[in-house]
């Protein structure tokens, strides 16, 4: 693998919209905090979370193609079979496989729990993720009409790899906090 500046750039060259990239950043940080909860290597699973939605663009977000898309945009990076397909599969819909590996299932809460957390930010008053708490998102889960958009079971998967849901969401504010500035709150 090469260094995380050389995916960031790679990253920056396919996607364009600074939400995406906020997405991407986000889904980087989550991911490296569930590697060091489960021993992992971080260098890999956060280049995961980065690059997991490199084709979101050039699918055009069509999503019987976004995941696997980005196999053809990584083809020839030197990156470890495992973490190219958690990036593929983090979309069952277009992968059609289901998640099997810790890996995986990471990937697809770990992504998803980011973009329920930037909405739960957008309707605190200081639109600050530092401001929310745990129990919010908690409670959120259950509020189906709210962020109605956010797929509730790929968050959940985080209790398929042994994170109750609570400690999911303590550990992914926990890593968004300290980068919530660059990722535009």
């Amino acid at each position: 693998m090469k260094s995380r500046e050389y995916y960031l750039e790679l990253l920056n060259q396919h996607i364009k919209n600074p939400k995406m990239i906020a997405h991407s950043l986000a889904s980087e940080a989550v991911m490296r905090s569930l590697a060091q909860r489960f021993g992992e290597d971080q260098e890999k699973w956060g280049i995961a979370g980065l690059l997991h939605d490199i084709d979101v663009e050039h699918t055009e977000g069509d999503s019987l193609r976004h995941g696997p898309a980005a196999l053809d945009l990584l083809k020839g990076e030197d990156l470890p079979a495992e973490l190219l397909d958690a990036i593929a599969m983090h979309n069952e819909k277009a992968s059609g496989i289901k998640r099997s590996t810790r890996f995986q299932h990471a990937l697809a809460s770990g992504e998803t729990i980011t973009g329920f957390i930037f909405a739960i930010a957008l309707v605190y008053p200081d639109k600050k993720i530092s401001s929310v708490k745990t129990k919010s998102v908690v409670k959120r889960m259950k509020e189906r009409i709210f962020a109605a958009s956010v797929k509730r079971e790929n968050i959940l998967e985080c209790e398929a790899i042994g994170i109750p849901l609570e400690e999911f969401a303590s550990l992914s504010l926990e890593a968004l906090s300290p980068i919530e500035a660059e990722l535009g709150f």
